[in-house]
């Protein structure tokens, strides 16, 4: 008997069950119109995934309940298996809410059939709690049913039991988390299998992070192998984020043989359909649609900004985006970015220079402008910027304690600040307002890292589609969207090559000291503080040093030779080391509370993803002992 099995791979609109009603209800009726025994949808395909506290508004449960029961009762010529909320009211959860549960239902001649434990549905059994992930916040997992019932989970974890064509299949049902469940005490894919599973299903809600689908196939492959039955992944694509951080979802819904090999997969950030033939008695499963390759890592950078970025947007009701135009990578980078994504006719570009920016950065900003066949505009700041601090000199401030008067004089940090504001909080905020839509953050993740932006300046803004990409993410970016998105150069290239400044003072411009990260260096020691797993710390890194520059190039990812040409000694690069973790973890956390939304894509997002808390920065005994010991003191 050959089964053919459909999986929707849906663009779910988050908080909204309405509209993916609608959705799988036309998925529903065109699997059945092309002879589909089976239509799989993903995990909380009916209201979202990441919606925030809107899963403790009890009226958005009883719509997605009553959506569910519409389902239901439509599900007549193939079954029909998809993810959503079930409730039970009769019982509490911590929080004293009416218990939720992640669930998949099975639909077929109009009615849900039997779950765990005797309810209508199959409940999630491991639920995440890391990264973004905050699932038992709101839901309660199988484990704890189970415990709560007096029941066994390895007994509970049964295939669903369907008839099809007359003869009945066995298919093990996961909900995302437990196919991930290598460091689990259960083994969930393992247990239905043994227990008779002819075929693994995993209805996901997986969000895109850059190298995330190779470690899919990989674990899916092997559960596949494992279980000696094939396995399918469904999971959706679209938008979704917690207030901080927006993730895309990028489908790449699979198939898998019993062997472990990779049979199908859907496109990235495609709403389609994946078909599958399945033998459950030779347990052989196969596609017609082959298998699609991925894109390389720029090229997918590049789709997940655009595609994150696009979707946010449009979410947000933002038409139009103004962008402060420096003439240097990461405004251009951005620009161009926008330019692709709204039309270059609704985005503003603004120059707004002081006397410290250069004839080169003035000159290089313009002929971006003109490549886009954008809005341009030139805003100079010299005259604001000196009224401003006018101002705060001449003011008499008045000591109200004792009486005694005095004047202000800005040291050279708050005059570079002044400018930064001025651009951003007056003139870039002000003429967005005007235009009629918002405007960009551009900063990068090294400098958001340490804080390297001002207040209310250019830290500020609707969306920083940059602030999940690194320095030399920026740049290849750069390169791929003059040669693949644009296909002509639009970013000129002596914006590659000059040295990246803020241009704020005589001491800091493209001709002179330029920014003070050392990127080929800063942003590898960057990134292991806030993407390695295991996060690494002074410790880390000074133990990496230790064993010679080489070792640390290694383990950073870097050039050995930048390392060796930035520190002379051991003092040198203590010091430095001790300069952006006392940023990384000092003020700079004040800083990325307040900064704007980020898409997300990198294994550690800074937001929501990457939790922080504004603490004093602190070195451990180790590392000052090891210190100590280099410094030969």
């Amino acid at each position: 008997m050959s089964v053919k099995i459909f999986c929707g791979q849906m663009d779910v609109v988050p908080g909204r069950p309405d509209l993916n009603f609608n959705m799988m209800r036309l998925l529903a009726a065109a699997a059945r119109e092309e002879g589909a025994d089976i239509l799989v949808l993903p995990e909380l395909c009916l209201p979202g995934y990441l919606i925030g506290d809107v899963w403790e508004q009890q009226s958005f449960i009883d719509d997605c309940l009553y959506y569910t029961r519409q389902l239901a009762a439509e599900a007549r010529g193939l079954v029909l298996i998809f993810g959503s909320v079930a409730q039970e009211k009769n019982k509490r959860h911590e929080d004293g809410r009416p218990r939720k549960y992640n669930a998949a239902f099975v639909c077929q001649d109009g009615r849900l059939l039997q779950g765990h434990l005797g309810r209508n549905f199959f409940i999630k059994t491991c639920l995440p709690n890391y990264r973004e992930f905050d699932d038992a916040r709101h839901f309660y997992s199988l484990q704890k049913l189970c415990a709560e019932e007096e029941s066994s989970v390895e007994d509970t974890l049964q295939p669903l039991r369907l008839k099809i064509k007359g003869e009945e299949v066995r298919i093990g049902l996961l909900l995302c988390e437990d196919g991930w469940t290598e460091n689990y005490h259960l083994n969930v894919p393992r247990l239905l299998a043994q227990h008779g599973a002819q075929l693994l299903i995993n209805l996901s809600a997986s969000p895109y992070s850059l190298g995330k689908n190779r470690k899919r196939h990989r674990l899916f492959g092997a559960q596949a192998e494992e279980c000696g039955v094939p396995l399918v992944y469904v999971n959706n694509v679209g938008s979704q984020n917690n207030g901080k951080d927006i993730f895309t979802y990028d489908g790449c819904t699979s198939a898998y043989a019993a062997d472990g090999t990779l049979k199908a997969s859907a496109p990235m950030y495609a709403a389609t359909v994946l078909r599958l033939d399945w033998e459950p008695a030779a347990r052989f499963i196969d596609s017609p649609q082959g298998i699609t390759p991925p894109p390389r890592e720029t090229e997918a950078i590049f789709q997940a900004l655009q595609y994150g970025s696009s979707l946010f947007l449009k979410q947000c009701g933002i038409k139009k985006m103004t962008v402060g135009l420096s003439g240097g990578i990461d405004s251009a980078v951005a620009a161009a970015l926008y330019c692709h994504i709204l039309g270059s006719e609704n985005v503003l570009l603004l120059n707004l220079p002081s006397m410290y920016n250069s004839e080169l950065t003035r000159s290089l900003a313009a002929e971006v402008a003109e490549n886009l066949g954008a809005n341009y505009a030139v805003l100079p700041i010299g005259e604001s910027f000196s009224h401003t601090v006018k101002q705060l000199k001449e003011t008499e401030i008045c000591d109200l304690s004792c009486g005694k008067t005095f004047h202000l004089e800005p040291a050279p940090l708050v005059l570079e600040n002044i400018q930064a504001r001025d651009r951003g909080a007056r003139l870039i905020a002000g003429a967005a307002a005007a235009f009629g839509g918002a405007f960009s953050c551009n900063s990068n993740k090294a400098e958001i890292s340490v804080g390297y932006a001002t207040f209310y300046g250019d830290i500020c803004g609707a969306l920083a589609v940059l602030g999940d990409i690194w320095k030399h993410q920026v740049y290849a970016l750069g390169r791929c969207l003059n040669e693949k998105v644009y296909g002509k150069e639009v970013i000129p290239e002596q914006i590659f090559t000059i040295r990246p400044s803020a241009e704020l003072s005589s001491a800091q411009t493209v001709g002179t000291g330029g920014d003070p990260l050392i990127y080929p260096y800063h942003d590898h020691l960057l990134q292991a503080f806030v993407e390695n797993w295991h996060k690494s710390t002074p410790l880390e890194i000074a133990r990496l040093y230790a064993k010679g520059a080489e070792a640390l190039a290694e383990e950073l990812k870097c050039d050995p030779q930048v390392i060796k040409e930035i520190f002379d000694g051991p003092a040198a690069f203590f010091a430095d080391l001790e300069r952006w973790w006392k940023l990384f973890s000092g003020f700079a956390v004040a800083k990325r509370i307040q900064a704007p939304p980020i898409v997300a894509i990198s294994k550690r997002a800074f937001g929501y993803d990457h939790r922080e808390a504004q603490l004093t920065p602190y070195f451990s005994r180790e590392y000052l002992a090891l210190k100590e010991k280099l410094l030969g003191r």
